[in-house]
């Protein structure tokens, strides 16, 4: 099976039998270009170069399959014209171009993924609801069964677990990948949750990756963390900087935090994920930078003998609903727009933005990142640095799914559009 992840974040696959692997990696299989833009209902946002008419060829990555057991090996895959060159709405291929870019400037970047979701009935409805701790030890034995066979699936796709905890909401679990180069990690992430389904599915529930599973309950974060070297010296860390961070490091920081604004379409666009931005919940909707600030967008971790993996940002910001291959090459583009156009480091926020007033808010220039759908992609759809840092053909997709949902979902009251789209990003 070949997955591949559409604008609207959905997760897309062919299968062949194993004896036409060969053909699926060389020739590829068919895909109409209206794959890119297949909504979160099932309906088409068509646009002038997204229509019926066409033929694209997903191709998979044969050297990056996995057997899953049972009969399944799972490999990502790529979008080709017909004649063989690449599809520029492919977010694979973009986020491998930016790696290639970073590479030019001899800048290096290695991606860590956290997932969360909650599991459901199997008709997406709640568990019963026993006493639930956040980050409780209470939960992890009672999903013990489920976790076991998880940890076991998880080892045998080759996916390492970094740690495994009861989240906040009810239900809910995250788990930690382990920092990896960029398109390999994201690969990784949709494996990871194509096992998180399989898994769940045996122990006779489903596992939301919606940025809203419950109106009134926590949402669910897709957070990824950077780390990057230039000349293989570490980017945020061994500088004069604040907390060691280094010029370079420094504008990269600028660079990603410069940029939300225009780029947030591609990392929150879907119609609830305002719901999920909101002061107070660690969803990095403050346009600010701050060192282990969960408060927000982007978090500086700094490193020592408590982070062996060294000194990186994490943005909070981005939720399940995002392709994870475009928000990563779109983050990444941001950080590399800074360090060539040397982005002045803002101002840093050590302490909790979400307690501070309106006024205390503007007085120190940190803005709050829009949680209204058409606020958002509208940003995204006008923006010429997010057209520059991805190209036309990405962002319009972006903005044909994302406008969409805005216009046949807006009027659905928080409870309902949740209930709706509770399974929509899941496997």
């Amino acid at each position: 099976m070949g997955t591949t992840v559409n604008a609207a974040g959905l997760t897309l696959a062919k299968s062949v039998p194993v004896a036409r692997l060969d053909a699926f990696a060389a020739a590829g299989m068919g895909a109409s270009p209206v794959w890119h833009a297949f909504c979160v209902d099932a309906a088409i946002a068509f646009t002038d170069a997204i229509t019926a008419v066409g033929d694209l060829r997903l191709r998979l990555d044969a050297d990056s399959v996995r057997d899953l057991g049972g009969g399944i090996a799972w490999g990502p895959a790529d979008y080709y014209f017909q004649d063989g060159t690449p599809d520029p709405r492919c977010a694979r291929g973009l986020l491998g171009g930016v790696v290639r870019r970073l590479a030019a400037e001899r800048v290096s970047a290695r991606v860590g993924h956290e997932l969360e979701f909650v599991l459901v009935a199997p008709d997406g409805s709640a568990l019963p609801d026993p006493a639930w701790i956040p980050y409780g030890a209470s939960g992890l034995v009672r999903f013990e069964a489920f976790l076991a066979d998880l940890h076991d699936a998880t080892a045998a796709a080759g996916v390492e677990l970094e740690q495994v905890h009861a989240e906040y909401g009810r239900n809910q679990i995250e788990l930690s990948l382990p920092p990896a180069p960029p398109t390999v990690a994201a690969d990784t992430a949709v494996l990871a949750k194509f096992v998180i389904g399989r898994v769940a599915r045996r122990h006779a529930m489903l596992a939301s990756f919606s940025p809203v599973p419950f109106a009134g309950s926590v949402g669910n974060g897709a957070h990824q963390h950077f780390s990057l070297h230039r000349d293989g010296h570490p980017l945020f860390e061994r500088g004069t900087g604040p907390h060691g961070v280094t010029d370079d490091g420094a504008a990269a920081i600028g660079g990603i935090v410069a940029a939300l604004p225009h780029i947030q379409g591609m990392l929150t666009g879907s119609a609830l994920s305002g719901i999920r931005l909101q002061p107070g919940l660690w969803s990095g909707v403050h346009a600010c930078w701050g060192l282990e600030n969960r408060e927000a967008a982007v978090r500086l971790v700094q490193g020592g003998t408590g982070n062996p993996h060294g000194a990186n940002v994490e943005v909070k910001i981005i939720d399940p609903s995002a392709n994870v291959y475009s928000a990563s090459a779109v983050l990444l583009a941001a950080a590399l727009d800074g360090i060539l156009g040397g982005a002045e480091l803002p101002a840093e926020v050590p302490d909790d933005p979400s307690k501070l007033s309106p006024d205390q808010l503007a007085g120190r220039g940190i803005a709050l990142l829009p949680g209204d759908a058409a606020t958002v992609v509208d940003a995204l759809d006008r923006s010429q640095l997010a057209r520059r840092l991805v190209g036309d053909a990405v962002v319009d997709a972006t903005v044909a799914t994302r406008r969409y949902e805005h216009r046949t979902l807006a009027d659905l009251d928080a409870e309902v559009l949740a209930e709706r789209l509770r399974l929509v990003w899941s496997i």
